[in-house]
């Protein structure tokens, strides 16, 4: 019989029960490092540590879970909020006229637009609308649960996968005529 959320957390906050926690881990690593890869770009090593480190923060942090919402949401604030700092602290501010030529190296990298092509222009994204975006379209999340788990009002996710939609059209579509083009 498995455990419950609660019961597990109660075990290792009350009972200094490891094992119970090592269960919640076993529970939600693959599903946090999922949510992380995207974040982090693709930077699979990054998106470990950070995982990793949630848990660890988590697992000090327990005794003050109020339970308002589930544990994988708190969980996932955690280590959001630990990327942010990550970037926060090691992403120097962009020359934009590197950012430029990037991305237009980007655009003519490629004879035919691929799977790494929305990878790519998801980049081109703000933050938020990357994020609003995976979760809802790549994780299946609901714009409410988007919402939660992003700490924002649900129009605000609402606008940021519209706008975010609208964004990739465009970059794929004028990628797309760059191809038609360099074969016509």
């Amino acid at each position: 019989m498995e455990l419950g959320d609660e019961v597990l957390i109660e075990r290792a906050v009350k009972g200094r029960d490891r094992h119970a926690y090592s269960q919640l881990v076993l529970r939600y690593q693959s599903r946090l490092r999922q949510a992380l890869r995207q974040q982090c770009g693709g930077d699979h090593a990054l998106a470990d540590d950070i995982a990793q480190d949630a848990f660890i923060k988590a697992y000090h942090a327990l005794a003050g879970f109020k339970r308002q919402s589930a544990f994988f949401t708190w969980l996932y604030q955690i280590a959001r909020n630990s990327l942010m700092s990550h970037y926060r602290r090691n992403i120097p501010t962009p020359d934009s006229e590197l950012v430029e030529h990037s991305q237009a190296q980007l655009v003519s990298e490629g004879p035919a637009l691929n799977g790494r092509d929305l990878d790519r222009a998801m980049v081109q994204l703000s933050a938020p609308q990357r994020e609003a975006l995976h979760l809802t379209y790549r994780l299946g999340y609901s714009n409410e649960e988007a919402a939660q788990l992003m700490q924002l009002p649900l129009g605000t996710i609402k606008s940021h996968v519209l706008r975010g939609k609208t964004k990739l059209k465009t970059i794929l579509h004028d990628w797309q005529q760059e191809v038609c083009n360099e074969r016509g």
